[in-house]
């Protein structure tokens, strides 16, 4: 066979899509998104979308802001590029907001995706541990939870707790661990949420035992767990993680490239529970899609750990290319001021409440309905077959309502390639600014959509 030469491609382009089989797209037509504004995205042939996935979870002042675009036009004019070892205005002064809305001492690290920013911070515990340890400690293991999404690089990736995501790239990177997460829908009849908060808690804590407190660097999670399911913990579960971090001297790692700025109800996701981690990651909404940066924020005794004399190798030893970007940190700071002044974060929390009361109202009763739940402007609905046994409805006729909601013009997404069997949950999470009306489009297409689907 002749490998230099390639059949003519029968594809409608050259374009490799992600987490796409592209078999049927062979002939087909593909359609092309031209334009958006606010919730809705426009395709070339004129037919509009409402988007009820803010891209992916990160358009959160919507879209076509003329604020941020002058913004990044302004940026690029005066700075286009900046090598991260070097300074401007706009990144440092993003450093600062990130304080200031934090609330406590931090710096922060830039780069340009929640992979990146959860693989510095798997880095960063490691050597701060190295540095800062005691004799006979070797904390490099980082323990996460089953069905959590941290990232697609090797690291991050390791850290998903998501088997069909790992699929065909393990084996994983070493010293990557998973414990069952809380679970409240599926919990043992038996227990009360604060019961199997609890219950799960304990187990994080049994596994860092087990390993041996002195291997074990940090654990990380999400407040609210957002692709695996959007998994809302029981209120007591996250403050008994800290005190057992705090207990082993293991690094408490806050995920929130998803439910920080706004997304939640409030500005950061951890403020729901008045806990807060040694490291935070951000990304996503942190710019609201409008130019890739995420953050690695690091609470001052961590940052500590990195001072010493010139040449004692105690620094990050770690560049990105894009770190630090100084149109991607003006971008953010306006998108921040953006959440701020237009109190985007009670808007999620306000609009948010009331569609989780319109979805109990219109379809809380239906056959496939075993669950709704979420916080703030992220919600899920739990399809099931049986709402007697929770049996997880199948793939045909999940994706059959999804696409009966988007022949409809109304986009929603599932928690996709997350664990076999059990990609059964419909996601919802517009852009914050979304209003009521536009909510019950949604409700209203979805009740459609499982109606038809019966």
């Amino acid at each position: 066979m002749d490998t230099n030469k390639t059949m003519a491609p029968d594809y409608p382009d050259h374009l490799w899509r992600p987490l796409t089989q592209h078999s049927p797209l062979r002939g087909a037509s593909v359609p092309i998104m031209k334009s958006a504004e606010g919730c809705t995205i426009t395709a070339a042939n004129g037919s509009r979308i409402l988007d009820g996935l803010a891209g992916l979870w990160c358009v959160n002042v919507g879209y076509g802001r003329r604020e941020i675009a002058e913004v990044a036009r302004r940026q690029m004019e005066q700075l286009n590029y900046l090598a991260p070892i070097m300074s401007c205005e706009p990144t440092i002064q993003l450093a600062d907001k990130l304080q200031e809305l934090l609330g406590f001492p931090c710096h922060s690290y830039f780069s340009a995706s929640g992979s990146e920013a959860n693989e510095a911070a798997f880095k960063i515990a490691r050597q701060y541990h190295l540095q800062s340890g005691k004799p006979g400690e070797h904390r490099y293991k980082i323990i996460s939870r089953y069905r959590a999404y941290h990232g697609n690089t090797l690291g991050a990736m390791a850290a998903t707790g998501q088997a069909e995501r790992r699929t065909g790239s393990e084996p994983a990177a070493p010293g990557f661990l998973h414990v069952m997460p809380p679970y409240p829908y599926r919990a043992h009849p038996k227990l009360t949420p604060e019961e199997h908060g609890e219950e799960c808690a304990r187990l994080l804590e049994e596994a860092i035992i087990h390993e041996g407190a002195n291997t074990v660097a940090a654990f990380i999670m999400e407040p609210l767990m957002s692709g695996g399911g959007v998994i809302v913990p029981p209120d007591n579960y996250i403050p008994l993680v800290r005190q057992i971090c705090d207990r082993h001297g293991v690094l408490l790692i806050f995920d929130e490239v998803v439910s920080g700025f706004g997304r939640l109800g409030t500005m950061f996701g951890y403020e729901r529970w008045k806990e807060q981690a040694d490291i935070f990651t951000f990304a996503k909404g942190l710019a609201s899609g409008y130019a890739p940066i995420a953050a690695t924020v690091v609470k001052e005794h961590v940052f500590e750990g990195f001072t010493g004399a010139q040449d004692s190798m105690r620094h990050l030893r770690q560049i990105n290319t894009f770190g630090g970007h100084p149109v991607s940190s003006a971008v953010a700071l306006e998108a921040i001021s953006i959440v701020e002044r237009e109190k985007l974060a009670d808007n999620a929390r306000d609009v948010g409440n009331y569609l989780r009361a319109c979805l109990a109202e219109q379809i809380g009763e239906h056959p496939y309905v075993g669950d709704i739940r979420g916080l703030g402007m992220i919600t899920g609905v739990e399809l099931v077959s049986d709402r007697g046994t929770k049996a997880p409805l199948g793939d045909p006729v999940v994706m059959k309502i999804l696409g009966a909601c988007l022949a409809d013009g109304v986009l929603l997404g599932r928690n996709a390639n997350t664990v076999p069997g059990r990609c059964n949950v419909v996601l919802i999470a517009p852009p914050l600014i979304v209003t009521r009306n536009e909510v019950d489009r949604i409700v209203a297409t979805l009740a459609k959509a499982l109606k038809g689907a019966i």
